[in-house]
């Protein structure tokens, strides 16, 4: 798939994703299972990753092609599909605001969850998941809702917050957690807000240790939080950014045990249909 220049790529491949995703992979089986997928469904998962709903829906017999602009996450969605022998599930190297190797009406559903919501150009983003969707068929994303007391939206907030200014020009991504500007970006690809529900969800991120060594995983793995850090280090603030960020992982952690870390965190969940 040709790919166009995207500052995305570099942040996303910056650090290594699946060890996020690996804290990610029972709330994404729950998702998928609810989206009503039968065998022969044709899926098109944007903004993929390593597969984490890619691979449930490939398991529910769904004929998946995973996309994203990392090319590491696309090989170790690849490897993941292998190694499970799901065949027909399949991952390729792309950017979701040009789709340009994909056919119009091509899936009977366009799944993004947490995925399109980071392309930078948010417009074209929408009209090429209405454009690969086949007339009745349904797009769901997945959006981090901005100023949410929850876990990633106040991580992304606290990040920001020890980072540079964005360039001129930029849409933060988390625009895409507003309802209105949802259903303007879906208007302007010709979906009228009748074919658009809401509805508020949650995602739980489960791992086998303290909160702590979760945001450890982060520290080293996620891009967003690896530029936060590497901005405090240059203003000498990284303790600072250390204690805010433990301090919000533990805090958000339910688990009553304090070596098992399950924290919610809300998102807007964006219904289409076609």
């Amino acid at each position: 798939m040709t790919v166009t220049a995207n500052p995305n790529k570099a942040l996303w491949e910056k650090g290594d994703f699946t060890q996020v995703a690996e804290a990610m992979r029972a709330s994404g089986e729950a998702l998928v299972a609810r989206l009503g997928i039968t065998p022969g469904t044709n899926v098109l998962d944007l903004g993929c990753g390593d597969g984490t709903t890619a691979l449930p829906a490939a398991r529910l017999g769904a004929e998946v092609l995973g996309v994203d602009i990392a090319s590491n996450l696309v090989a170790a969605g690849n490897q993941r599909a292998e190694a499970e022998g799901l065949s027909n599930c399949r991952f390729q190297e792309g950017d979701a605001s040009h789709l340009d190797d994909l056919a119009d009406d091509s899936f009977d559903l366009v799944v993004s969850i947490f995925g399109a919501m980071f392309a930078p150009r948010p417009f074209d983003a929408a009209k090429e998941m209405v454009r690969v969707t086949r007339p009745g068929g349904q797009i769901v994303m997945g959006n981090w809702i901005p100023g949410d007391p929850t876990l990633v939206a106040q991580i992304l907030k606290i990040s920001g917050s020890y980072s540079p200014p964005p360039p001129e020009g930029f849409i933060s991504p988390m625009t895409w957690g507003v309802e209105e500007n949802v259903i303007e970006r879906f208007a302007q690809a010709g979906v009228p807000a009748d074919r658009i529900n809401f509805s508020r969800e949650t995602y739980t991120f489960e791992y086998p240790a303290a909160p702590t060594e979760l945001l450890a995983t982060f520290r080293e793995y996620y891009g967003p939080t690896m530029n936060a850090f590497a901005a405090a280090d240059a203003d000498g603030r990284t303790e600072d950014l250390q204690h805010e960020l433990a301090a919000l992982f533990t805090a958000q952690n339910s688990s009553p045990d304090p070596d098992t870390t399950s924290i919610p965190a809300t998102y807007l969940q964006v219904s289409v249909t076609l």
